[in-house]
This record gives structure tokens, sequence and C-alpha cells, in this order.
């Protein structure tokens, strides 16, 4: 239960310092066009993709799926918004700072369904 707990706190924390440095530094973002319109009224943004990315990835460490290291070892967090004719995919990218695979990515349609997670990005 305190790994949850610390787990919890670590999130916030790098959600915080997103926040507070304007998704500047840590957060790449690579959007191109103006992209399509949601149909339910606001569109799916990068922001809520790292939120949903986030719970996700804390939820993966906590049942074990993912190791500790992925936890203690986090380097960086990365968007990247890929858009193909009328369509966009928001990709999240957690990165560890030593082991393999070193990274772990997390999609999502331009609804905000998610669509799957892997360790290669494509």
């Amino acid at each position: 239960m305190m790994k949850r707990t610390t787990s919890q706190t670590k999130l916030a924390l790098i959600i915080g310092f997103i926040i507070a440095f304007g998704l500047n530094g840590i957060v790449t973002l690579s959007a191109y066009g103006h992209g399509g319109k949601a149909h339910s009224g606001e569109a799916f943004t990068a922001f809520q993709a790292l939120e949903k990315a986030s719970k996700l990835y804390d939820r993966l460490i906590v049942s074990g799926k993912l190791t500790e290291d992925w936890e203690t070892g986090l380097k960086r967090v990365t968007i990247d918004i890929r858009n193909s004719d009328d369509k966009r995919e928001y990709v999240v990218q957690f990165e560890k700072s030593k082991g393999e695979p070193s990274s772990v990515y997390f999609f999502f349609d331009q609804e905000g369904e998610y669509s799957g997670s892997n360790f290669t990005g494509k």
C-alpha cells in the first residue's frame, strides 16, 4: 500500500512540474497543421493524453508488469502528436535512464481513446 502512495506522489510531482513550466523542457510537442475538430465539442489535448498515460503507467508499475526501475529511473516523458490525412494520434513515451527496454509508449486516438501500448513506439 505504501508503494502506491509513493507512486501517486511521484506522479503528482511530475504532472505539477509539467504544469508549472508550461509543458516546456520535459514534454516535447510536435503538432502539424490544424487537426480535426472533435464532434463532442472540445478536442482531446496533449495534456489529457499525458494524464491518461500516467494513470496507465502507474497501474503497470503497481501491478508489477513494469519493474520498479521504471518508477525510480524515469528520465523523461515525451508527447508526440502524429497527423496523417484527417487522423491524429497522441503518443506518450516514458523513458528510463538505463536498461532495456528503455521506453514504453502509450497511444491514444484523436478522441482520446486508448489504442495500445508497447516498447517500440510503432
